[in-house]
């Protein structure tokens, strides 16, 4: 049980509107709200299902009503001198959040259950959350406000969530007052009283400190020492508390800390085994909302001394989140803490490691932190879920490629039961993977199949989606390749067909696959990768890489010119294109992908496009590169996107499922991209998509809402052509599109 007595979150005045308190209750969280009269009496509760319940009762909604016309006044509560565990044997599965009322009935805590997670401000930490990092500023300003406000902006360009200070009341913190010239002293702490006695900072230097960070979006934090600061601290009201290593032991202090009901960051540095569990019981007894960090307070902390293994004993015994505050060199070691779990890092943070005072030689500087940052964020990434393993996209392209299928092994007839010396083990990993070979063996062909014919995953179901004719209200068509187009585009009513070529296609006779005229439209799909590992990058930095992209499209649009021979009907020919512009290492910024686009159009208008229509693709944030990842920046905005056809006037091909991958990765509006987009769209690539890089999916298996777009682009975009791009469609004679088509014929 926590008893939460920053409360201001949960209140609203009993004659608030009742819009007010819906928006309460969805900026808490809580999914409950207290009503208060003027003089903080509990008048009534507001819960989320108080509210549906009104919401369905009522034919007309008034969301002007008054609160006190809805809340219920028929709530259970606690009294402010009763003991904790009365209090936590009221909440139960049905109470979460008791109110806790003084003796004149005024609202004055909150006793709800758990300590799974706690709130800094707009920051959660729980489980789930990103790390929290704190940059510990501490007394790094040296007493110069300016320094400490060139700290704080530091911090914020290296990424850090919260900039920490600290302060003391030297007179009442030490026992000779603070006399930095008492001779009585010892050495050490003469040296510090010296440097604390000059460097410290005043009331209102600190709060003009604390009002530059809220303007900068970082949160600000300070660890009080002693009761004084920590009045003057409450006086600003911060959102919560550090807890320093020196003071973990210190249970007057602790006491008053706990009084704030605010959080609690605790350091245990140079506390005993004994003394870190009677904290922790100290802490628990009180309900205070805490993480306890690990920490081994020297400075700076031998490796061999920092002992990780620990943190997790103490996630244990104190049924709580953990952390790590650090005095060590360089960044692997607070690397490795969040790893194994930490939820909060603090590191101290500074400008120049050679500056006056012991903080500064074990503290980073802002590139450093800022590639801690970096890395923990990795991390986060890279940790991912303990549920089942699932493949990647990069892993499945790279299966087909490097793994193994079972495939025929000599010719079998429809009908025929498949024998185990039937089947032989083959690469590429196209169809069934080996280790299902018994579920092939004894059943009947469901095809005719040749000497060499891979098994496809279907032949082990009784029926499987096939060719007919369609019914859409747009032109339609599959992409093909050169091999597969005579057999594939027969099989349907298509409108026009897309060959998606690769640059070995570049050097094919024509003749040997088109014999004839073909009452059919085409497009075509511009290779990205040519001979010698060749990137198409037509905005590329390096001039002569940038002169080879040029010639390899002009080649495609030559081609493309040659295919009209065949398909007389198309005029003229669409060619999608990926215009380039991705990086190796991180996405760039606006200002650089602006560069890019400027070259993208110089290259674009060097081009002799007589004839043919090139169209960009709108493209994912993580494009796949032949089962490599890269950060792509160009054509992933959408307001980008408009932009560069309406000052250009140029058409894209609007790719489904990598704009839906931009949007989950941006937390971008799916619905206003698509409003945006679709009406500079020529053609559209029809697919699922899931996550942030999970592209080519069939129609229905991801998170796309076919029924809306279907909605939207027949509004939009009516007479643009569409394709289903399911990734590996084509594979037994095109089993994946007719799915796809089947299943979008309802929408489109």
């Amino acid at each position: 049980m926590i008893i939460e007595r920053n409360i201001s979150k949960y209140i609203v005045f009993y004659e608030d509107p009742l819009l007010k308190a819906l928006e309460k209750i969805s900026e808490n969280k809580s999914r409950i709200i207290f009503s208060v009269k003027e003089n903080g009496v509990l008048e009534g509760v507001l819960s989320d299902g108080d509210l549906r319940r009104w919401l369905v009762e009522k034919k007309e909604i008034d969301l002007d009503k008054l609160v006190c016309e809805v809340s219920n006044k028929t709530f259970m509560s606690g009294r402010i001198d009763e003991g904790p565990e009365v209090h936590a044997s009221r909440l139960t599965e049905r109470i979460g959040y008791l109110p806790i009322l003084d003796h004149q009935d005024r609202l004055v805590a909150i006793a709800l259950r758990g300590n799974e997670k706690i709130q800094i401000e707009s920051c959660v930490i729980d489980e789930e959350s990103p790390t929290f990092i704190i940059a510990e500023i501490g007394n790094n300003h040296n007493g110069s406000l300016k320094l400490a406000l060139q700290l704080v902006d530091e911090a914020v360009r290296a990424g850090a969530d919260c900039a920490k200070f600290q302060m003391r009341n030297m007179e009442n913190l030490y026992s000779n007052q603070g006399k930095s010239d008492d001779p009585a002293a010892d050495l050490g702490t003469q040296y510090t009283l010296d440097l604390l006695s000059r460097f410290q900072l005043k009331e209102e230097e600190f709060f003009e400190i604390f009002n530059y960070c809220k303007e900068k979006g970082i949160i600000p934090l300070c660890t009080p020492s002693d009761k004084v600061s920590l009045e003057i601290l409450e006086r600003y009201d911060l959102p919560a508390y550090k807890i320093a290593s020196a003071d973990f032991t210190n249970h007057d202090l602790l006491h008053a800390l706990i009084q704030t009901g605010k959080p609690l960051l605790c350091s245990t540095g140079m506390s005993s085994e004994a003394e870190v569990q009677q904290t922790i019981s100290l802490l628990r007894e009180h309900h205070a909302q805490f993480v306890l960090l690990h920490c081994n307070s020297t400075y700076p902390t031998p490796i061999k001394d920092v002992n990780l293994e620990y943190m997790d004993h103490l996630r244990e015994t104190g049924s709580c989140l953990i952390g790590y505050s650090g005095h060590e060199r360089g960044i692997n070691v607070s690397l490795a803490a969040v790893a194994r779990g930490a939820k909060v890092l603090e590191r101290h943070f500074t400008l120049n490691r050679n500056m006056e005072g012991n903080d500064h030689r074990v503290s980073l500087l802002p590139d450093e932190f800022a590639l801690m940052v970096k890395g923990v964020r990795e991390i986060e990434e890279s940790l991912g879920h303990r549920h089942e393993r699932k493949l990647s996209q990069g892993e499945l392209m790279n299966r087909e490629v490097l793994g193994k299928s079972l495939y025929a092994n000599r010719p079998v007839k429809k009908g025929e039961t498949i024998l185990r010396d039937d089947i032989i083990v083959m690469s590429p990993g196209q169809g069934i993977p080996p280790n299902k070979i018994d579920q092939l063996i004894g059943i009947c062909s469901p095809r005719n199949m040749n000497e060499g014919d891979v098994f496809f995953t279907s032949d082990l179901k009784p029926t499987s989606s096939g060719p007919r004719d369609f019914n859409f209200q747009r032109p339609f068509g599959i992409p093909v390749r050169y091999h597969d187009f005579s057999k594939l585009h027969t099989m349907s009513n298509f409108k026009f067909v897309e060959f998606h070529l690769s640059y070995k296609d570049m050097e094919i006779d024509l003749d040997q696959f088109f014999k004839a005229h073909y009452d059919l439209e085409f497009t075509v799909h511009c290779p990205e990768l040519f001979a010698n590992d060749h990137v198409l990058d037509l905005c590329s930095l390096d001039e002569s890489y940038r002169a080879r992209s040029i010639e390899e499209v002009q080649r495609v649009i030559e081609v493309t010119l040659k295919l009209k021979k065949y398909f007389k009907k198309t005029d003229p020919p669409l060619i999608i294109i990926n215009v380039g512009g991705h990086s190796q290492n991180s996405p760039l910024p606006v200002s650089e992908r602006q560069i890019l686009y400027g070259l993208a159009l110089e290259s674009l208008s060097k081009l002799d496009q007589e004839g043919v229509e090139l169209i960009p693709q709108s493209m994912p944030p993580f494009p796949w590169h032949f089962g490599g990842q890269r950060f792509q920046n160009l054509f992933v905005d959408a307001t980008e996107i408009a932009d560069f056809c309406q000052n250009n006037n140029y058409r894209v091909c609007l790719d489904i499922s990598h704009s839906k991958l931009a949007c989950n990765h941006y937390k971008w509006s799916f619905k206003n991209f698509i409003e945006s987009v679709a009406p500079y769209s020529a053609m559209f690539h029809i697919v699922d998509a899931s996550g942030v890089d999970g592209e080519g999916l069939q129609v229905g298996e991801g998170e796309v809402d076919f029924a809306l777009l279907g909605e939207q682009l027949n509004a939009l975009a009516p007479n643009a052509g569409f394709i289903p791009e399911i990734w590996q469609g084509h594979k037994n004679e095109g089993e994946g599109f007719w799915i796809a088509l089947e299943r979008l014929e309802k929408w489109f």
